[in-house]
């Protein structure tokens, strides 16, 4: 048995590489990027001033779903670390940034928000012109 297990261990670990540290550090980047932007949105709407006013600073000034971004970067950055013990059908496991970036942006995440955001402050001349300037999901730099 403890031959089995240990053949079967030493198929399966491969030591840390490029991967893990590029996967890492693209995990790394898109966990901030949400953390921070979650932050800065609970951070705005503890303040009493901007009580029925939309976000429109920090990374909000550069994405008006600068978490999504981040949420999908990080699960890029996942993806990218498994690459090198990836086999057969394992690879299969790569679909979920795809998924999760289809997900936000087709389904749950974007369009829901921003139907939900034109109903509240569509006509709005402020509103409409940070629409006009600011990516939806992307950050521009």
């Amino acid at each position: 048995m403890a031959a089995a297990l240990a053949a079967i261990t030493s198929n399966t670990r491969k030591p840390l590489g490029l991967f893990a540290l590029v996967g890492f550090l693209i995990w790394a980047f898109g966990f901030a990027i949400e953390a921070i932007a979650d932050a800065q949105k609970s951070h705005f709407r503890a303040d009493p001033v901007n009580r029925g006013k939309f976000i429109q600073s920090g990374l909000w000034a550069r994405s008006r779903h600068p978490n999504y971004f981040g949420e999908i970067v990080l699960w890029i950055g996942v993806a990218i670390i498994a690459v090198p013990v990836l086999q057969g059908w394992q690879w299969a496991t790569l679909i979920s940034p795809i998924f999760v970036a289809l997900l936000l942006n087709l389904i749950s995440g974007v369009p829901m928000l921003e139907k939900r955001a034109d109903e509240k402050w569509g006509g709005q001349e402020d509103y409409e012109a940070y629409k006009a300037r600011t990516p939806a999901l992307i950050p521009r730099i």
